[in-house]
């Protein structure tokens, strides 16, 4: 007897309704010292879903999120899931038009948002003709606050079952060009990922603390923090700003057991720890993600707070993780470790873009994945869809390798790839040379047009705390450290870089500034 697969349910609110069941008296989420267990939790969920329900809120609808790293974050999420709607977390330093362009190509029916972030908001809410609902506002703010709604509502017994390729939320990736695409994740990619992660990438514990300092609308945190977290029964420790002193303070007085990160935080982190004594008592390692992380980093940390970074790759549109440095073996620095279960990930010939050609270990190519981790695709751009996914593989426009072992390595974007006098340049394998040296604590390297050499290579470097490097002098110190087409005769010191949502470093800001100060 066969089952037909549209009988088939599955909810990623289910994540925190059984984690009420079976860690109810548990801490859930932990802000500012105040806790929430996972009854409690699931309790307001639920009270908010009968809210939004009242609203006319229904299955499929979209809801958009404007809300810090806060447990409203968790309660509005796991709500506008319950309902079996869409949940659109917006980038939380966007300003209104931005969240105006989100709003209306999401096709929002609502927005909630914090009322730190109302200004813009609400004025891009207003642009748009969609309602707002408040949290965390006060009485006399004048808005219509959810708590308020919440409390008058009836809540919902439980969540609604959904199909697995139903969507569960539509996350808007930065890119590098154009306006950001909403990608769609269902139901099944995020759950699969939750179980997967769990069961044979992460070591995650019930009752560990896990450092919830990357941002909850961004795929990483949502996804790898939030709801793997919830799902074994873990405490997220919720920064709601991400600052490299309130970072170092929860690491070091909150013991957390699992921190997770991306470069730019390992750097800050460093940094700090350098104005204070003290080691974490609990921390068993750490993980890294959302860029590459420079090797001499990743040492650095070792050394001074004594746990090992993992490494992985990902992207939104694989919700995130692809591969990794599996916990239990011992990470391979330099390396985004291999393949996470159930999802292939090889290299193919970036020079197709209309099949899948794939190549011998150990050559440099495009990454390609595929697996139960894929989006369903680009809202409303079928062309972008089917120009990333080919042959159910999907691009991921980063070059790198496959060796013999499994272990993938990752040069660079293709879009970042730098060609001077014909010489292909990894911006990747310059930036790991740059902070090599010890006064430099980071660096971004990127191409710049030339009317000679077609490009010339570019670095915006941060320094130590102290350093009195000259530009001369750094130049001076990358040409003797690399071959003559590689090393940057053009850097400058920057206090801090660009940053997008999931704290990466905007290369583009850097060279529109660079080519507007060259104009």
């Amino acid at each position: 007897m066969s089952v037909s697969t549209s009988n088939l349910t599955v909810s990623v609110a289910a994540i925190l309704a059984e984690g009420a069941t079976r860690y109810g008296d548990l801490n859930a989420i932990t802000v500012d010292g105040r806790s929430t267990t996972y009854e409690q939790l699931w309790a307001q969920a639920r009270q908010y879903a009968g809210a939004l329900q009242a609203r006319g809120i229904e299955a499929g609808d979209r809801v958009a999120l404007l809300i810090p790293n806060v447990t409203d974050f968790a309660r509005a999420y796991y709500a506008v899931l319950a309902l079996g709607a869409v949940a659109v977390p917006v980038h939380a330093l966007l300003k209104a038009r931005e969240i105006s362009y989100i709003l209306e190509d999401s096709g929002a029916k609502l927005l909630i948002c914090a009322a730190p972030l109302l200004a813009e908001g609400a004025s891009g809410a207003t642009a748009s003709g969609v309602p707002v609902l408040s949290v965390l506002a006060p009485e006399e703010a004048g808005t219509i606050r959810l708590e308020d709604l919440a409390r008058e509502a009836e809540p919902i017994g439980t969540y609604l079952p959904r199909r697995p390729e139903d969507l569960a939320t539509i996350l808007y990736t930065s890119g590098t060009t154009g306006k950001p695409k909403g990608a769609l994740g269902t139901h099944l990619a995020l759950i699969e990922q939750t179980h997967t992660t769990l069961l044979n990438t992460m070591e995650l514990r019930r009752g560990d603390k896990l450092f919830g300092g990357l941002p909850l609308f961004h795929t990483f945190g949502q996804t790898c923090v939030l709801n793997t977290g919830l799902r074994v029964g873990a405490e997220v420790m919720l920064l709601p700003k991400f600052t490299a002193e309130g970072a170092l303070e929860l690491l070091l007085e909150a013991d957390i057991d699992v921190f997770f990160g991306v470069p730019t935080m390992y750097v800050a982190l460093l940094e700090a720890g350098k104005q204070r004594d003290g080691m974490p008592e609990k921390l068993r390692y750490a993980i890294s993600g959302g860029a590459s992380l420079p090797v001499s980093i990743l040492t650095a940390f070792e050394q001074r707070f004594g746990a090992r970074i993992h490494e992985g790759y990902g992207l939104t549109e694989t919700s995130p993780v692809a591969c990794f440095n599996h916990v239990g073996v011992d990470p391979r620095p330099g390396t985004v470790g291999t393949p996470v279960w159930g999802v292939d990930v090889e290299i193919a010939d970036p020079a197709c873009p209309d099949e899948i050609r794939l190549l011998p270990r150990g050559e440099l190519g495009e990454l390609v994945v595929r697996g139960h981790n894929l989006f369903s695709g680009y809202l409303n751009r079928p062309e972008a869809t089917a120009e990333a996914v080919v042959d159910g593989w999907f691009r991921t426009g980063d070059l790198g390798t496959k060796d013999e072992d499994g272990y993938l390595r990752i040069l660079d974007r293709t879009k970042d790839m730098i060609l001077r006098n014909g010489y292909n340049v990894y911006p990747r394998e310059i930036e790991e040379v740059l902070v090599s040296h010890p006064e430099i604590s980071n660096a971004a390297v990127y191409g710049v047009p030339h009317e000679t050499h077609g490009q010339e290579i570019a670095a915006s470097v941060t320094l130590e705390s102290g350093s009195t490097l000259s530009v001369q002098e750094l130049v001076a110190w990358a040409s003797a450290q690399m071959a003559a087409y590689k090393y940057p005769r053009l850097i400058e010191i920057v206090k801090e870089f660009p940053l997008g949502p999931s704290g990466k470093i905007l290369k583009r800001e850097l060279v529109a500034q660079f080519t507007a100060e060259d104009a």
